[in-house]
């Protein structure tokens, strides 16, 4: 295990909806993706697809962490506790949502401050280019893999459930 994944990854703590803080520690050995998530998008139906591979390996050590963004296109026009019942009722999220944030600019939430200093995109680029862009931490709290939004998470998705020994 890196040093930079104990003083990095696990130190992070995000917000979540109801003025709690969701504590990064908790994930130590677990492997983690992350995705900035909308509920107005061309890739919304994604969050079905999250949730398929969250139930089945949550059991074997998978996080799955939304984080709601409205910086494009305006496609997250609700509020917290808007998002989580879009999410539940049309597509069965259960895993964590944290609270409504900026994943670019002056703004941007610590979580994609350090994820986007670990792993650029295309190009060099380290900027979120829209939303279900994905990351996956592994569990010694490295980013190992990002994703733009046309991957399509799910069971099926060799590069996904591989990329985080899961399987």
């Amino acid at each position: 295990m890196s040093d930079s994944s104990e003083t990095g990854f696990y130190s992070l703590k995000a917000e979540l909806p109801g003025g709690k803080t969701y504590d990064f520690a908790q994930l130590k050995g677990k492997t983690v993706l992350i995705v900035n998530v909308a509920s107005k998008c061309g890739f919304t139906p994604q969050y079905k697809g999250l949730q398929a591979l969250y139930d089945k390996y949550k059991d074997r050590g998978l996080e799955i962490l939304g984080f709601p963004c409205n910086q494009f296109g305006g496609q997250e026009p609700a509020d917290d506790d808007g998002i989580k019942e879009f999410c539940t009722l049309n597509h069965g999220v259960t895993f964590p949502l944290m609270r409504k944030s900026d994943v670019n600019g002056d703004n941007t939430n610590e979580v994609y401050q350090w994820l986007k200093s670990q792993k650029a995109g295309l190009l060099g680029l380290t900027r979120i280019k829209w939303n279900f862009e994905k990351f996956l931490v592994d569990k010694n709290g490295n980013v190992v893999q990002r994703w733009a939004s046309t991957t399509t998470p799910g069971v099926d998705n060799v590069e996904i459930s591989h990329g985080g020994s899961l399987t």
